[in-house]
């Protein structure tokens, strides 16, 4: 199908992709936008995979103070270039990431980042949770193991949803897709949180 370049524009103006990658998004779905767009982020989570392994010694640290003063963010992202550091897109993602931080109080980045000791007394407080219970024992394991994703996504940075628009999915989610949209690895290296009265 041929694709105008309408329609191109009108793709890039809404997903931040390239012209060529839009270009081939609207052939593939036959000028649906919607398609395309699904199209995009399908192969956004390709292109993150691929450049996951790239170096990312570039970057920014955002501070966010919310409210009153009352809650404090520095957050530190890395990326490949510092042409990227200073993209509005990048700078955006961090004042966000920043904010989301604020928010939702994550104990670590990733998931990954939680102690062996951390995941089994979790994993001990939900299986005594379920003592009394008459479920088979390959029931409560099952019970336990989709409590633990719910924990993850309480106190992993990554594995939360975006609280920004919870339709992008999670925090990594949306990392992926700034990967793919700007086509350089990038990675959310550390953060600190202070609030007054903790």
């Amino acid at each position: 199908m041929a694709v105008d370049a309408k329609q191109v524009k009108e793709l890039r103006d809404i997903s931040g992709a390239g012209v060529m990658d839009c270009k081939q998004a609207l052939q593939e779905t036959d000028g649906d936008m919607d398609s395309a767009l699904r199209y995009l982020r399908e192969q956004g989570v390709k292109i993150a995979s691929k450049k996951a392994g790239r170096e990312a010694g570039e970057g920014r640290v955002h501070s966010y103070i919310h409210g009153d003063g009352k809650i404090g963010v520095l957050v530190q992202v890395n990326c490949e270039t510092d042409f990227v550091a200073r993209n509005d897109q990048f700078k955006d993602f961090c004042k966000k990431l920043a904010m989301q931080i604020a928010a939702s109080n994550p104990l670590v980045i990733d998931r990954e980042d939680l102690t062996e000791e951390q995941v089994r007394t979790e994993k001990e407080i939900l299986l005594a949770q379920l003592k009394d219970s008459d479920k088979p024992d390959d029931i409560r394991e099952k019970i336990v193991s989709g409590r633990l994703e719910k924990y993850y996504a309480e106190v992993c940075l990554l594995d939360q949803e975006w609280v920004h628009d919870s339709s992008e999915g999670t925090v990594g989610d949306v990392l992926a897709d700034l990967v793919a949209t700007i086509g350089e690895n990038m990675v959310v290296k550390n953060f600190a949180r202070f609030e007054v009265g903790s």
